[in-house]
């Protein structure tokens, strides 16, 4: 065991938070704690790394047993370079490795004894050098910054320079290099690109101690976890195995107590009337046969109603006009800021109804892009046009819609005045904000709470293309459930920029990947995604590596470079060629499909059997020649 959390109880005032938490953790054991927003999900690990004390219970660590905490706020603000920060954390083996050089530049001078025991000393401290790791420690320290997203060229940034999330990746490398038993981790996904977080869920999968996390992110859960501690109304239960696992074990509990609840209401209810109809007799014996069942009945505990799912919550998104078919055009389009080259020459179209989500790295101009299409601000060259009633209703970051003098519940109804008290409560219950909160001041909000109000708003809205970008940020789960139940139903069009890959992959019809300055575009969810993703960048990039195309002042010069544009002219050429001849195949073969199509209802070939078994073999072989060529043709094209 390497932590046990035995009877864990907080409240704050008259708001209690935990009671009697109880769970344990196994060495090598990945386990993920998971609530709503103010579950106490943080405070719980607060209490167990020894930042906040308990009110009651006890937490225990495994013998000699160490642990790492990445919180959501990592004050790391050192005026060393990002390189020389991680290199902190190596201190002895750099003491080591300093101890062995003074000794081979001994040695250079000694002889006899003095040489043989320096011989010794060198021996002794060169296995306990490689034992630690100082052979390697290096590479792991640059192999684990590139993973978190940063470059070699901003290894010499200084870390006080940061913005808030790279202070936060930097001290996740920290944490990540200590190797501790245990690695406790809130919300570690936050400031990390999709790269970045594919990257850290193969170390955490592949980290051979315990690990334990807060996160909103149910694709992350689904890959690292091995146990769920869901914090429900200040109550811990255990689930074993991932996220889904969860997720349908609750929903399997949910209905069992549920049961259970009603049949005991049932059963008072009856106990009720029939002591109520004995009483009624006035009779000596039945008042008494009625008193017994009413002791009988104080004597039963009472099971609490379990949690109802949230359908008094669901949001119904209804576009006031249809737009026509063609909903946004975009073509040639190039955007750069000074040297740096976001996206050149791309060009798309969006059709009603399609759910579009737009991924790729940090910085890569994903929002930027979404900025463009609202127009606030210019492409440096191409065009985009939008189609025939076409209304866009936009959810940025910036949250330029509200009325900071306003309280919540003032600022939806001065702009709903159609809806009611209860629709207006509902609707921002499902953006956690509930009781008095609808009663705040905008301008006293945080920055998550902005946004989840934004969210609110455009979903009254009566856009027919919505444009998001990252709007599952500030959600918990649940909320996120019923934005997908939303986007799911909803008639209109979506655009959106994610990281959030259980939000793409539930609500996404198409995706588009800005990489090496284009988009690719794949047809499907993130799931297709993930199954087509390296076939289709090698037909759109050849073995080329990606990343190299991201890296600005490289890819200019290697443009201008005429052996590299006679190259690529070259390759361009070969695929479209190969797309025309993929093309004629596909003609051959359905024109050939047809005929025999049509001559097996022939009714002069009706009683030659051979013929049609002929017929009907060849129609099986063109069915299964044609699905494969559109295959190739979808790579292609």
């Amino acid at each position: 065991m390497i932590l046990s959390c035995n009877n864990i109880s907080k409240t704050f005032i008259d708001n209690t938070v935990l009671s009697k938490v109880s769970f344990n953790l196994e060495d090598h054991e990945k386990a993920a704690i998971v609530g709503i927003n103010g579950a106490g999900k943080t405070t719980l690990l607060r209490i167990i790394v020894g930042e906040m004390n308990p009110d009651e219970g006890i937490v225990t660590f495994g013998k000699d047993s160490t642990f790492g905490y990445l919180s959501q706020v990592n004050p790391v603000n050192s005026e060393n370079t990002i390189l020389n920060e991680l290199l902190s954390t190596k201190s002895e083996l750099i003491d080591l490795e300093n101890e062995l050089s003074v000794y081979e530049h001994k040695m250079n001078t000694l002889e006899g004894n003095a040489l043989e025991e320096a011989i010794n000393r060198y021996t002794e401290l060169s296995h306990i050098f490689e034992d630690k790791g100082g052979y390697v420690y290096k590479s792991e320290i640059t192999g684990i910054l590139k993973g978190l997203g940063f470059s070699e060229e901003e290894f010499g940034k200084k870390v006080q320079t940061l913005s808030g999330g790279q202070k936060t990746r930097v001290a996740l490398a920290k944490l990540l290099l200590t190797k501790p038993d245990l690695i406790i981790l809130d919300e570690p996904t936050n400031h990390l690109d999709l790269n970045s977080i594919k990257w850290l869920e193969n170390y955490l999968l592949n980290y051979d101690k315990a690990v334990l996390l807060v996160s909103h992110d149910r694709y992350f859960l689904d890959r690292i976890a091995t146990k769920i501690i869901e914090i429900d109304r200040g109550k811990s239960t255990v689930f074993s195995g991932n996220y889904s696992d969860y997720a349908y074990k609750k929903e399997q509990l949910r209905h069992s107590e549920l049961n259970a609840y009603l049949n005991q209401q049932r059963e008072i209810k009856h106990q009720e009337q029939v002591i109520e109809k004995l009483k009624s007799f006035n009779r000596e014996k039945s008042i008494k046969r009625a008193e017994s069942r009413e002791k009988m009945l104080n004597k039963i505990e009472v099971l609490d109603k379990p949690t109802e799912e949230r359908s008094d919550m669901k949001l119904t998104l209804t576009p006031h006009t249809v737009s026509g078919k063609d909903v946004l055009d975009v073509k040639d389009m190039s955007k750069s800021f000074g040297e740096n080259i976001l996206f050149e020459d791309v060009s798309f179209e969006i059709k009603r109804g399609e759910h579009v989500a737009i991924i790729g790295d940090n910085g890569t101009g994903k929002t930027t892009l979404l900025k463009i299409l609202n127009e606030l601000i210019t492409a440096d060259k191409g065009e985009f046009k939008l189609g025939a009633n076409v209304e866009i209703g936009y959810y940025d970051q910036d949250h330029q819609v509200l009325s900071g003098e306003k309280q919540l519940f003032r600022e939806i109804s001065d702009d709903y005045p159609y809806l009611t008290n209860t629709e207006i409560r509902n609707v921002l219950a499902a953006f956690l904000f509930t009781g008095d909160d609808v009663f705040k001041q905008i301008d006293k909000l945080s920055g998550g709470e902005r946004g989840r109000l934004s969210l609110a708003k455009l979903m009254l809205s009566n856009a027919n293309f919505l444009i998001l970008d990252e709007p599952t940020n500030h959600l918990d789960i649940m909320s996120k459930e019923i934005l997908e139940d939303a986007l799911n139903n909803y008639e209109g069009t979506v655009l959106y920029v994610s990281h959030d890959r259980y939000f793409i992959n539930k609500t996404a019809t198409r995706i588009l990947e800005l990489t090496g300055r284009k988009f690719v575009n794949y047809i499907g969810n993130y799931d297709y995604y993930l199954e087509k993703h390296d076939d289709v960048i090698k037909a759109n990039f050849g073995d080329r590596p990606v990343a190299a195309q991201n890296e600005s002042a490289s890819i200019s010069e290697s443009k201008n470079d005429w052996q590299a544009q006679k190259e690529e002219k070259a390759r361009l050429q070969k695929q479209e060629k190969e797309l025309k001849k993929c093309e004629a195949e596909i003609e051959k073969n359905e024109t050939e499909l047809k005929s025999v199509e049509e001559m097996l209802q022939d009714p002069a070939l009706g009683t030659n059997l051979p013929k049609l078994q002929e017929l009907s073999k060849r129609q099986t072989e063109l069915k299964e020649i044609l699905d494969k060529l559109y295959e190739e043709w979808e790579t292609l094209a």
